[in-house]
């Protein structure tokens, strides 16, 4: 969402993992630590920090999750829980809470999600960093390079170069990874037009970034390399002369073309000028230069993403929250989906058939997903919550203090950003993110 405040729970106690033995009670067994240890370097910090936690890890089996005999045992013998729906109808007081560190992680709200689980999944925080809030947005994972950025959400800047974003700075975070926990960390470095960067996305041989600009620089999107020195091009950064909003996420189609989401949280951040658009959806073509609105009629447009045919277009709405941290329940946090059509004279797509795939029972939607079944991944208050392509609240993966946004990697992995916190996740390795090509 934008770079807006998010709630910190308290800080979590060791996870556990539930372990039984046949014909007896599940115990509940302490996880053991990895002391080993890694050093982490953070270019341009005097310090190298990098907390690792606990792995949280179902113990091995044999069975297929496909198979009958295994269903007990995916249910009493893993760090995941299944939900009875008719006992949370009936508002009982057995949901997990969403700000605290939970010991089995993964939420069972209907069995197609076991499989996407697989044999093992795992939830593991890879760095904790109390300094700032380093992991908010983005998450693009460059695969050539085995690399992953992320953008932070807003810090404190009082250098005199930060007067036109109200004091306030956002870092581009570049994290290598030799090993799923062996890695390096670092600073991009950026040229100041990227000021403010929230979401982005693949694109050719790097990424494009939102660049929510500031009060004296445009707000548009931003094509940056993926390779040192990270040069950066401008590629839009109006609407037929008009600026945009503050630019929030991105997603590219097959076709080439840039579809992104424009609310107007840099505005009540205090850190861009009076909008002078509504809040819409656009679809920017970088070959001929036209750009389009898509759709309009939201509180803050915000995730947006295609489902594996790209015949469907999802977006969500974080009305829920405005950029000067305030929440209100009766609005909106709702994943729409639209149908693309095509005009048959002329072969441009729109939209039609507008519908509400889901609302969010914690927090909002924020950054959004499919895998390469048509599920649909949404960070919300408590983590990433999945939906079947027809709307079903299928599982979760409960993060303490929620996710605003999430990556999915290699083979079943997915990161995870909780502000000051990275978590990887590992689910079988058929379960990839949509349109990828990994």
């Amino acid at each position: 969402m934008g770079t807006s405040p998010r709630n910190e729970g308290p800080k979590p106690e060791k996870l556990h993992i539930w372990s039984s033995r046949p014909g007896s009670r599940p115990k509940l067994k302490r996880a053991a630590t990895d002391g080993t240890g890694h050093q982490v370097s953070f270019s341009g910090s005097s310090k190298s920090s990098d907390e690792r936690g606990p792995l949280v890890s179902a113990s091995s089996r044999s069975s297929s999750p496909q198979t009958s005999p295994s269903q007990k045992q995916w249910v009493d013998n893993r760090n995941w829980q299944r939900i009875n729906r008719q006992s949370e109808a009936l508002w009982k007081e057995e949901i997990p809470s969403s700000t605290v560190a939970q010991p089995r992680p993964f939420l069972i709200y209907h069995d197609s999600f076991l499989p996407l689980l697989g044999q093992s999944p795992t939830l593991q925080l890879l760095i904790s960093d109390p300094r700032a809030p380093f992991f908010h947005e983005a998450g693009v994972f460059h695969a050539p390079s085995n690399t992953l950025f992320i953008t932070s959400n807003q810090i404190p800047d009082p250098s005199p170069d930060a007067v036109t974003t109200h004091n306030k700075t956002i870092v581009i975070t570049k994290i290598e990874f030799f090993s799923p926990t062996d890695f390096t960390r670092d600073k991009v470095r950026c040229p100041e037009r990227n000021y403010m960067a929230n979401g982005g996305t693949n694109f050719r041989d790097g990424l494009i970034i939102c660049a929510q600009g500031s009060l004296k620089e445009p707000s548009g999107l931003i094509y940056m390399e993926a390779k040192r020195p990270h040069k950066t091009t401008t590629l839009i950064n109006n609407y037929h002369s008009r600026p945009f909003n503050s630019p929030n996420d991105v997603v590219v189609h097959s076709d080439g073309s840039i579809w992104f989401t424009d609310p107007i949280y840099g505005y009540e951040q205090g850190f861009r000028p009076k909008p002078q658009l509504p809040q819409l959806v656009y679809r920017f073509n970088p070959a001929t230069g036209d750009i389009r609105v898509m759709a309009d009629g939201f509180g803050r447009p915000n995730g947006i993403c295609f489902s594996p045919d790209e015949q469907t277009v999802y977006i969500t709405d974080t009305d829920y929250i405005h950029g000067d941290g305030s929440t209100d329940s009766t609005r909106a946090a709702t994943i729409y989906a639209y149908s693309i059509l095509y005009d048959p004279a002329t072969n441009s797509p729109f939209l039609a058939t507008r519908r509400v795939f889901a609302y969010a029972d914690t927090g909002a939607p924020d950054g959004i997903k499919c895998d390469v079944y048509g599920n649909v991944y949404a960070g919300c208050g408590d983590g990433v919550n999945v939906w079947n392509s027809g709307g079903m609240l299928i599982g979760k993966i409960l993060i303490e203090g929620g996710c605003a946004n999430f990556c999915f990697g290699r083979e079943g992995e997915m990161w995870c950003f909780g502000e000051h916190k990275l978590w990887r996740v590992k689910l079988a390795d058929e379960t990839k993110g949509a349109l990828l090509g990994m």
